[in-house]
């Protein structure tokens, strides 16, 4: 389909629908603890969304790969 969401993005509507917030909410909340763990790794965060915010493991995901992707540049 033309004009369609592909990779972590693909995501964010049902992250936004299920977990009540935007996803900058959830990217600000990642930064923040990247902040106060800069040696954490993409899946030590992926854990983190899904121990502290009872988030499912695709989401939890696709929004750590999303935001490090800004983040880094990539």
């Amino acid at each position: 389909m033309a004009g369609s969401t592909r990779g972590p993005a693909s995501y964010f509507p049902a992250i936004e629908a299920r977990y009540g917030h935007p996803v900058a909410h959830w990217q600000d909340l990642l930064r923040a603890h990247r902040a106060e763990h800069p040696d954490a790794r993409h899946m030590e965060q992926v854990a983190w969304l899904k121990g502290e915010h009872g988030m499912g493991h695709g989401h939890a995901n696709a929004l750590v790969a999303a935001t490090r992707a800004e983040d880094d540049g990539a």
